[in-house]
């Protein structure tokens, strides 16, 4: 036998039968929606062959040492199996052209990406002097054709040394070797791992909300509101949807969805777990998945029993719906070691990407390159938004993606009065009485720009009111749970009275509904959204304003926020409101975001340029130069590390202290976990100073490694009662320092 895993163990007639059986149900399933004639073909051969060269004798060593048998050693050098599995195929049997089999020959030697890349002679002696010796043994685990001979040896050697296929915008060939390498990635790694390669090929999420709309609505008909009826009729289409606030479009994206492979992208994690919580207890689908960097505290703290299964799934990419982060499904762009494995899902895929304005222009412009490789894959998708910049519209129109199938939708209700504001030629410090008269009677939500802010208004708040909490991202993450269950609470109890200060964290996807908004200036379509979480669903009952816009010593200024961008949008409401209390209508709102970032408007912001120079850089990246951390890092846009407070760490040394002599490597994994729950992201620039590595080293045969290298200490105070839910979090640095994460 012919060792392929050990744990379990497997040979490698049973592996490679196991990712056959997926591919049957990837191909029975999806098959249709793939239009690469080339594909199957090719992706059947590479899943026969991928594995072959774990015949080589040396690896076969290794495997019966590490199940604990005697054996003798070997003189033969160490060769990765995928660099060898390519000189069993029978070229001269299957007749393939040059280009298929460049692809076939390099779609097996990469479906392991390494650092180490052997030169072509070594290769060649390999092959000759061990894997045809090997080729008896081989034909009786897979039961195929094996080379004859050393024919085509050479020629395969040059192949997979010089790595020829590389992105190229429209290249037929590429997009081949895209299907057949990401496609074969995944089946092996959901093979190895004993899970589904796709889950619920039928299941309709049409239907799903569908049934749900008409629950809650208790109608036979009519439940559907216009813009969901629009997504139903346009399921065939790609969709650019822009609709205020409350009027259903998370549903409407559902609907929409269908019977296709979804990704649910949103900015901020809390929305994500909060439409996951939607989707799988209100709407009762059990097999959505949840994916972002701390998913798997979310679901083992709220209830979910068979949370491990939903994880393993989730990273697998298994489920017919997962709600995730962008850094998580959409950073191919960059063209990592691997990144084929994300995007050829997108073949047969749809992604929603909600609320886009809220990403900084980078990461807009990598959002429309990656878009634009899923067009040219075949995928589908739709961008929903309360506020979409027109040179956002622009630039699709000018790539060709909005084209004769993607359609257009602005929805808005002007008939439905929810918002008047009120611009305050002041600092928000200035109206303290204000917002502590009016917590007496309301929820009051208070949003700021800066943390630093954030936590000074709290401060000079706390006594005088008795109900006040500050929600932002400088919490460690069990502390940041509570505080999201706490204002979700708040905002369902109708006889809550209060205030919440907060900053960017609550704009995007969070369904809350408070009585009265105070806020700091921010761009137009910002504070738009921070509108959207005041009488959001509900028509303006006061003849008052319910929204205060401070316009004076505004934090993030130049840090968070480009300052022309944030002179433009204040001269913009100036005008509109004549120094008065004015309504805004859903249709203004628009108007007034397409004008203020319309080309004309933003030449020569540091806002435009940044994202012309970040299209530029995207369309000339090289192949394969990145790691996958490398990428997910310049995706996040974020100059951050992982922290933990040091009051924090003095009580968690004991998890450490288990984690250094824990043997069982599932035991670790959890260990690592809930050590994870006391981690927060800071800016690595603002706390520099305050760093510290973790001295805590585990012991193997090759020496010994530094534990969770990727958190720090941090030496800062940590503020915060659990029982209260009082406190600010990490402390900031100095007064001069006025920006942070949110």
């Amino acid at each position: 036998m012919l060792i392929a895993k050990t744990q379990p163990v497997e040979s490698l007639g049973e592996h490679t039968k196991q990712l056959l059986i997926r591919f049957e149900e990837l191909k029975e399933n999806y098959g249709e929606k793939i239009k690469n004639k080339r594909l199957w073909a090719l992706l059947r051969l590479a899943v026969v062959y991928h594995d072959a060269g774990k015949a080589y004798s040396h690896f076969q060593l290794r495997m019966k040492r590490f199940l604990g048998e005697n054996v003798e050693g070997t003189e033969l050098r160490h060769i990765p199996h995928n660099y060898l599995s390519p000189f069993f195929l029978p070229l001269d049997q299957l007749r393939l052209d040059k280009n298929d089999r460049r692809i076939l020959i390099e779609a097996i030697a990469f479906h392991h990406e390494r650092e180490f890349l052997p030169d072509a002679q070594q290769l060649i002696e390999v092959a000759e002097n061990d894997l045809l010796d090997k080729a008896p043994e081989v034909r009786k685990e897979l039961n195929v054709s094996l080379a004859k001979d050393n024919k085509f040896f050479r020629r395969i050697a040059e192949d997979i040394t010089k790595r020829r296929t590389k992105y190229k915008k429209g290249d037929d060939n590429y997009l081949t070797y895209v299907l057949v390498k990401g496609l074969l990635h995944r089946l092996d790694h959901a093979a190895s791992a004993h899970v589904p390669i796709e889950i619920d090929y039928d299941f309709d999420l049409t239907r799903m909300t569908k049934d749900y709309l008409k629950r809650i609505s208790k109608k036979k008909d009519g439940y559907l509101r216009p813009l969901q009826q629009f997504a139903l009729e346009h399921q065939d289409k790609n969709v650019i949807l822009t609709a205020q606030t409350g009027m259903g479009k998370t549903e409407a994206a559902l609907i929409w969805a269908g019977k296709k492979k979804t990704f649910f992208t949103v900015p901020i994690r809390v929305s994500l777990n909060a439409l996951f919580d939607r989707v799988s207890k209100d709407m009762g689908y059990e097999n959505c998945g949840l994916l972002h960097s701390t998913s798997a505290h979310h679901l083992s703290d709220n209830g979910y029993e068979n949370w491990e299964v939903i994880y393993d799934q989730s990273k697998h990419l298994s489920n017919k719906l997962t709600f995730t982060t962008i850094d998580q499904i959409l950073k191919f762009p960059f063209k990592f070691k691997g990144y084929e494995k994300y995007y050829a899902t997108f073949a047969y895929s749809c992604v929603v990407i909600d609320e886009i304005q809220a990403y900084n222009p980078w990461i807009v412009a990598v959002l429309i390159k990656a878009i634009e490789m899923i067009h040219q894959l075949g995928g589908q998708f739709m961008i929903m938004t309360a506020t979409m910049p027109k040179i956002y519209i622009d630039t699709l129109k000018e790539k060709n993606i909005i084209d004769e199938n993607c359609v257009i939708k602005e929805c808005y209700d002007d008939k439905l009065i929810r918002h008047r504001y009120k611009l305050m030629s002041s600092s928000i410090f200035e109206n303290i009485e204000n917002i502590v008269e009016s917590a007496k009677k309301k929820k009051v939500l208070v949003i700021v720009n800066t943390v630093d802010q954030a936590n000074e208004l709290y401060e000079k708040l706390k006594e005088k009111i008795e109900n006040i909490y500050v929600f932002h991202a400088r919490f460690i993450q069990k502390d940041r749970q509570l505080l999201e269950a706490s204002l979700k609470e708040f905002d369902k109890n109708k006889n809550s009275r209060g205030v919440w200060i907060t900053t960017q964290i609550v704009e995007a996807s969070i369904d809350i509904d408070f009585d009265e908004l105070h806020t700091e200036l921010a761009p137009l379509d910002s504070l738009f959204q921070r509108f959207g979480r005041c009488y959001r669903k509900r028509e303006l009952d006061i003849e008052q304003a319910n929204i205060f816009i401070y316009t004076e010593e505004v934090s993030g200024s130049g840090s968070i926020y480009d300052k022309e961008i944030m002179r433009i949008s204040k001269n913009m409401l100036f005008d509109h409101s004549k120094g008065m209390e004015k309504v805004l209508l859903e249709s203004t709102k628009m108007e007034m975001v397409e004008r203020l970032y319309s080309k004309e408007q933003l030449e020569g912001t540091e806002f435009y340029e940044k994202f012309k120079k970040a299209l530029l850089e995207l369309e000339n990246l090289d192949d394969h130069i990145r790691t996958y951390q490398e990428a997910q890092k310049e995706l996040r846009g974020e100059k951050a590390v992982t922290v933990i407070p040091r009051s924090i760490y003095d009580k968690i040394i004991p998890l450490f202290e288990t984690l250094e002599g824990e043997e069982d490597k599932s035991k670790r994994t959890e260990l690592r976990r809930e050590i994870e729950r006391y981690t927060c992201s800071v800016s690595k620039y603002m706390f520099r100073k305050y760093l510290e590595p973790i001295e805590h080293y585990r012991k193997t045969e090759k020496g010994k490694y530094r534990l969770m290298d990727y958190v720090y200490i941090l030496d800062r105070e940590y503020d915060f009662d659990e029982t209260t839910l009082k406190g600010t979090g990490i402390k900031k640095e100095d007064e001069s320092l006025d920006h942070q994460f949110w």
